[in-house]
């Protein structure tokens, strides 16, 4: 079974930093594209970074300065490294991993950013 598990969501003053993880079960982390999407309140869900199984990485134009993804084959855990947040970064943020004839997705982990 297919299991993803984010951790690291808080809530965090702005221009502060904070990491997220998603421990993923198995093989899947091996044969699977993952990426970090995020879901706002009242907004669609929308892709932050995602990297492919050949480690190459695509942004959001939004985050590519502030925000980091990275696979960690040898644990199959996937970060994101984020720095100096901004409140209409408060949103849950969901890890994704989506194989050929596959698509999961975890529980997500909420980020809330205010003074």
């Amino acid at each position: 079974q297919v299991q993803l598990v984010e951790s690291g969501g808080d809530l965090v003053r702005p221009g502060g930093s904070l990491r997220l993880s998603c421990a993923a079960s198995g093989s899947i982390f091996t044969i699977a594209a993952m990426g970090w999407y995020r879901q706002a309140p009242g907004k669609e869900r929308e892709l932050l970074a995602r990297v492919d199984v050949n480690r190459v990485i695509n942004y959001a134009d939004s985050i590519k300065d502030r925000f980091t993804i990275f696979r960690d084959f040898a644990k199959n855990t996937l970060y994101l490294y984020m720095t100096n947040v901004k409140p209409e970064d408060t949103a849950i943020y969901y890890c994704n991993s989506d194989p050929p004839l596959g698509n999961y997705w975890g529980q997500g982990t909420r980020v809330t950013v205010s003074s």
